[in-house]
């Protein structure tokens, strides 16, 4: 895994890509409302798919940057509840799965996004793995702006993007991470939500493996991307939610990474919470990022 990770990482920096901060473009599909002084950023990665991001510097800076990364729906996001305390942030949309413009549904497959089985059938040299390339590549342009401050970078995202934020945390770690707040994570213990005989949100996973020629090297390949197998790294602050009725990410799941972190930490459970974008969680991440962002 830690090979897999440098293998990104040298990606990211090797692969040339120019970003164009667009016009501002008012009213959009995506968000349905004016932000003064945000942007979208278009990234055009050398050999790979172009792809957005969506800029919200902070009122004066330089100031520390937060990256929030989308769910498996690829949504673009604004947080001008984040930006109002001080902080720049960036949302990815990695692949170009999300444009100014609403989602390129061509990218789908059967009605899906492709990213998790392109990296469990390319044994990971595709799929994640590009998708974290992007988020890096993005991340390094926003460091390099004077607003933003060197080295001091923090994570926040749900359920695919609570998972991303972990691995982002693994991939910067001793490169300027700061902590995690991740919301009912996605994932997250592959081989415990198999094996419980509800999959959820890991269907998908656990559909590919009668139809691969090699189910342990599926398995290995799994591993990459489960958090569990990143927490050696993930010795930072990491605030983690799990909803009670949640089947997509079930609470066990989430549960067993918290016990297995190293720093500090927190877990919040809450009981009567689905799969969704948690309202509790915003409030949760303000709070984190004023202790340690």
């Amino acid at each position: 895994m830690d090979e897999w990770l440098a293998s990104i990482w040298a990606l990211a920096n090797a692969t040339p890509c120019p970003a164009e901060v667009l016009p501002e473009a008012g009213f959009t599909h995506q968000l349905g409302m004016y932000h003064l002084s945000n942007a979208y950023v278009r990234f055009e990665p050398e050999g790979l798919a172009p792809f957005y991001g969506y800029w919200q510097p902070a009122p004066s800076g330089p100031a520390p940057l937060v990256v929030h990364v989308p769910g498996y729906g690829a949504e673009i996001s604004a947080h001008p509840e984040i930006v109002a305390h001080g902080h720049n942030v960036l949302h990815i949309s990695p692949l170009g799965y999300c444009t100014p413009d609403g989602p390129d549904l061509p990218k789908q497959r059967n009605g899906e996004w492709p990213v998790l089985p392109d990296t469990i059938l390319t044994d990971g040299r595709e799929g994640y793995r590009h998708w974290l390339a992007n988020c890096a590549m993005a991340i390094n342009w926003a460091l390099a702006r004077e607003e933003t401050l060197d080295e001091r970078v923090s994570f926040f995202g749900t359920s695919q993007g609570g998972g991303g934020s972990l691995l982002l945390g693994s991939l910067f770690a001793e490169r300027g991470a700061r902590c995690v707040a991740s919301d009912v994570p996605y994932l997250t213990d592959f081989r415990g939500a198999v094996a419980s005989g509800k999959p959820g949100g890991y269907t998908m996973f656990a559909d590919l493996l009668p139809s691969v020629p090699d189910p342990a090297a599926a398995w290995r390949t799994a591993g990459l991307i489960d958090t569990l197998s990143h927490v050696h790294r993930l010795d930072l602050p990491v605030l983690l939610t799990a909803g009670g009725p949640d089947e997509t990410c079930p609470p066990h799941t989430i549960e067993t990474l918290f016990a297995m972190l190293p720093g500090t930490r927190s877990y919040t459970f809450l009981k009567d919470v689905g799969h969704r974008y948690t309202a509790e969680f915003i409030p949760l991440v303000q709070a984190w990022l004023r202790l340690y962002a």
